[in-house]
């Protein structure tokens, strides 16, 4: 039995809930096994054998071994887990983060400095299709206004 879930209606968004959960369970585990030095070394020798000791499907593995975190995230892999391959790899989450938006770092860093992506395209659709108001941040957020 599915629940209602109104936020699958966020264009590219995916959230984390009991499902995604449960269909990444082992991703996620594999990802918790890389915070252990012993662990990254033998996924770093032979990725594919180290992934084949899980319980991962092969899309899972493919997007592993790929480095497609997009992918992962689409499989039930949570972005905290993951983030332990990005570290294994020597990478920053920042780095990760571009690479998942198709940015550079320095455009990404850029992006998040300047307020973040912008809403537009990115809000709730709603069943009838017509997308609601965006609610404006309460306060003075503009510094050359203060």
């Amino acid at each position: 039995m599915s629940l209602n879930k109104p936020y699958k209606d966020i264009p590219g968004t995916t959230i984390f809930d009991a499902e995604e959960s449960r269909k990444g369970y082992w991703l996620n585990q594999f990802c918790s096994s890389l915070m252990k030095a012993e662990n990254r070394t033998r996924f770093k020798a032979d990725e594919r054998a180290y992934l084949n000791e899980w319980k991962m499907t092969e899309a899972q593995k493919d997007a592993v071994i790929s480095r497609d975190l997009n992918e992962c995230i689409r499989l039930g892999g949570n972005i905290y887990f993951l983030a332990r391959i990005g570290a294994t790899d020597g990478l920053t989450f920042q780095q990760m983060a571009g690479s998942m938006t198709g940015m550079s770092e320095e455009e990404y860093r850029n992006m998040m400095v300047g307020g973040g992506r912008s809403p537009e395209g990115n809000r709730y659709l709603g069943e009838d299709g017509d997308a609601q108001p965006h609610r404006q941040p309460q306060g003075n957020h503009n510094k050359e206004e203060a």
